[in-house]
């Protein structure tokens, strides 16, 4: 996502591309599925059995996918599939993919246009459904797939003439305001505010998706010298607000709450979450704020993001703490623990937003130019146990990786396989068969083979993913999931075969399997 620095400007964006082989065999190593071999520079602390690993994929302005518009529906498939398989081989296992990133849309929406970024033209048929083969493409890898919407920016230029004539902005222009050289329905005008839930929630309804994810994008980023033009909104739907800034967050706070009420009723197994501006408060305005000096999101955008996590109104929170350690305004290793101190003894998930995008790139200072200051917030992650995992801005900066910082943090810190994120409010007793392994061993190399099958008779689909354990001895019948065993964690499917290269003489496997929510079987019997 496109967010901005500790003082509210615009973030650089680096445009040279390496491909991840290349970047990942620069720093010594080579995307694979199996686990990252262990020889990490640093320690990658206490290991963890559950961990989000995601990546943002922004479509807004061509960031990453598609990389142009006009490309033709193969060309643009293909193009996801590279990302999807790369994001599978550097160890991610989650996808937050922008749909809705200028009140447009990247599926057949009954309610606004086709996005211009697909074809160059808004409302223009791409002459395939995106959505649905990104959601089939993430699924059939064992990808979490995160729908990424922007509730309320309607365009990246002012004219409200420019969009396709069938706009609602257009047919609806009193729900339209101009400002800072894009356009915004106003978050004050409540038909304009339940239209843009409507049509998210369409994507919802229609499309099996595992979760629904805002960023920081409410109210705009404030432009000098000019403030968003909703006067008269506020003198017709302001009553009984003491000021203009707690009625903005009050627009707001019923944008969160009630699109979470909404997921959850239409699709109750979804996570519903959001990647904020990385300040909430300073401490200098508010006791409960950050040691910071920094651009504050509850008073510049009116984001009550602190009290969204206190009244559990999200499943998660990522914060974009997108600045190095040692940043006087705001320091990485200030943020992450007060981040950590609003989390805890909620049920609400902590994933920190982290900018790949300045590794490396022209500009950014010392820090984000040795390769390591990915590791380093990690490292410090560690120490932090209410930190469930991190996300990536964005995937054609992971795939660059200039300096190898992403390629160091993966040795030092996803060495280990992981199950995804899994929130206490759905964390029940899955009805998973227990999947079935055959085990045989290739007599040149000792490699282990794995053909694993669902369990279940007839199953067509199989689970979504399997997490394979590795044990030295015979575990009995009865085998314990426990991480110290875990040994991979691979795409489903009714059958897949899993190569453990290596794996001792003698070694037995069991194998759980893995649903959607992430929740496990037991383990199979087990087989050597």
């Amino acid at each position: 996502m496109s967010s901005k620095d500790a003082t509210g400007s615009p973030p650089r964006t680096a445009l040279d591309r390496r491909t991840v082989l290349t970047a990942l065999a620069a720093a010594g190593c080579t995307a694979a599925l199996a686990p990252v071999a262990a020889h990490a520079a640093e320690p990658s602390g206490p290991s963890v059995k559950r961990q989000m690993r995601g990546v943002w994929i922004a479509s807004v302005v061509n960031i990453d996918w598609p990389s142009r518009t006009g490309l033709d529906p193969a060309a643009q498939r293909a193009e996801f599939v590279g990302l999807a398989d790369d994001a599978l081989a550097l160890g991610f296992n989650a996808l937050f993919v922008q749909i809705r990133p200028t009140a447009d849309a990247f599926w057949p929406s009954p309610l606004e246009p086709w996005s211009e970024w697909l074809t160059g033209t808004q409302g223009q048929d791409p002459g395939y459904d995106p959505l649905a083969f990104m959601i089939e493409t993430a699924h059939q890898r064992g990808l979490a797939f995160h729908a990424w919407f922007n509730p309320y920016r309607v365009s990246m230029q002012a004219d409200p003439s420019r969009l396709d004539p069938r706009h609602p902005a257009r047919t609806n222009p009193k729900w339209t305001r101009s400002y800072g050289g894009k356009l915004y329905y106003d978050p004050g005008v409540p038909a304009a505010r339940r239209f843009c839930q409507e049509a998210m929630l369409d994507a919802v309804r229609r499309y099996d998706i595992d979760g629904v994810h805002f960023d920081d994008y409410f109210y705009p980023y404030p432009t000098p010298g000019s403030d968003f033009p909703d006067e008269e909104t506020f003198r017709v739907h302001g009553a009984g607000y003491a000021d203009k800034a707690a009625w903005r967050r009050a627009n707001v706070d019923l944008m969160v709450r009630e699109m979470r009420d909404a997921v959850r009723a239409i699709r109750p197994n979804a996570l519903f979450g959001i990647s904020p501006f990385g300040v909430w408060r300073n401490a200098t305005t508010d006791p409960r704020g950050s040691r910071t000096a920094a651009f504050q999101s509850y008073d510049g955008l009116h984001a009550d993001t602190r009290g969204w996590v206190e009244r559990g109104w999200l499943d998660y929170i990522a914060p974009q703490v997108y600045w190095h350690i040692g940043l006087p305004v705001a320091d990485y290793a200030v943020l992450a623990p007060w981040w950590a101190e609003v989390v805890r003894d909620t049920d609400t998930e902590l994933w920190i937003g982290q900018a790949v995008y300045k590794s490396g790139a022209a500009g950014q200072p010392a820090p984000w130019q040795d390769g390591k200051e990915l590791t380093r917030h990690l490292t410090l992650n560690a120490t932090l146990p209410e930190i469930g995992g991190d996300l990536f801005f964005s995937a054609k900066d992971v795939r660059a990786d200039r300096v190898g910082d992403f390629a160091a943090m993966r040795l030092a810190h996803w060495r280990e396989p992981v199950l995804g994120p899994l929130p206490a409010r759905l964390d029940k007793r899955p009805h998973l068969p227990r999947p079935v392994v055959r085990v045989r061993r290739e007599p040149s190399t000792g490699t282990a083979v794995l053909h694993i099958s669902a369990g279940a008779p007839g199953s067509r689909h199989g689970p979504f993913r399997y997490a394979v354990h590795r044990f030295p001895t015979d575990p009995g019948p009865r085998p314990h999931a426990g991480h110290a065993t875990l040994v991979a964690v691979v795409p489903g499917g009714a059958r897949t075969t899993y190569h453990d290269d290596g794996a001792p003489a003698g070694c037995w496997y069991a194998v759980a399997a893995v649903d959607r929510i992430q929740r496990q079987s037991g383990l199979s019997r087990p087989s050597r």
